[in-house]
């Protein structure tokens, strides 16, 4: 920590704080955590914790709770802070500030009104879970939590089916298992993926696998924890859901046989005819 506690100046600075172990924290966000003149946190009691395990005293200067529920009763008292020419550190529960947290708000509103903003960078559950994923990280796409309602959720991966690069998703564990069965199903369950769970803390766990083999294992285990869930993009044939491809072979199969059902939905949805053939035939028996 800087022993002079330089005075910093003037503006908006974002605190990544760790994700789990305390030493994940750079010495730069230290530096200002120390100096800051007002501090504002998304849990203020987690940051006194971190500050006291770092020996950063607040001394005076005020500690101030800032979250979903109170932003907009908050976010003017910040914003005078900083018109008075103060310096306003921001601080998330875990992680970096503006991924998946409620300082969004507060940030803009600070830009907006012409204050500096300045990140310190640092832990990040999203780039932990890539690193540790064994899936492509040279294109991603982070898409927070998914709707809960199984509905809501299959739409939401439609949407992200066609995305060409990983897909990094925050989820709960008491909905992981029903997640990856809806992924498996929109996505394709043969589709490389892994989970996540308490990174960087005692009981860290990667499970790597399909889609298909990861939703049975959360099926029959459940999960604790905070956990991330990465999915490889999809390969160069269209994303069709497995119930998508049902419904046009049972639709086909009205109205032909099983080679013309066949033929009539490979062309239509560009998959590999026996693939398409091999299910029709399926459906054409009952199975």
């Amino acid at each position: 920590m800087n022993p002079d506690n330089a005075k910093l100046a003037a503006g908006l600075y974002l605190v990544a704080t760790p994700i789990g172990a305390a030493r994940d924290i750079s010495l730069r966000a230290l530096d200002i955590l120390g100096s800051a003149d007002v501090i504002a946190a998304e849990d203020t009691r987690s940051l006194r914790r971190l500050m006291d395990i770092h020996g950063i005293a607040l001394r005076d200067r005020p500690l101030v709770a800032y979250h979903d529920h109170n932003g907009a009763r908050m976010r003017p008292r910040l914003l005078a802070a900083l018109a008075d020419g103060k310096s306003v550190v921001y601080a998330s529960e875990a992680g970096t500030p503006m991924v998946a947290d409620p300082g969004f708000d507060l940030a803009r509103a600070a830009v907006e009104a012409g204050h500096a903003l300045v990140s310190a960078p640092g832990a990040s559950a999203v780039i932990t879970a890539l690193t540790v994923s064994g899936l492509p990280t040279d294109r991603f796409f982070f898409a927070g939590f998914l709707p809960p309602s199984t509905s809501k959720r299959k739409s939401a991966l439609k949407e992200l089916s066609g995305v060409p690069g990983t897909l990094v998703f925050y989820e709960s564990p008491k909905r992981v298992a029903a997640m990856l069965r809806d992924a498996a199903q929109v996505l394709g369950g043969g589709r490389r993926a892994a989970v996540c769970r308490e990174l960087t803390k005692k009981f860290e766990e990667v499970l790597r696998g399909s889609l298909d083999e990861l939703a049975d294992i959360t099926a029959e285990r459940p999960l604790k924890g905070e956990i991330v869930v990465l999915v490889e993009k999809g390969g160069d044939s269209p994303v069709v859901s497995d119930d998508d491809l049902d419904s046009l072979l049972q639709e086909a199969l009205q109205e032909g046989s099983v080679r013309d059902a066949a033929d009539r939905v490979a062309e239509h949805t560009g998959l590999k005819r026996r693939q398409v053939y091999q299910r029709a035939l399926e459906l054409s028996k009952g199975t």
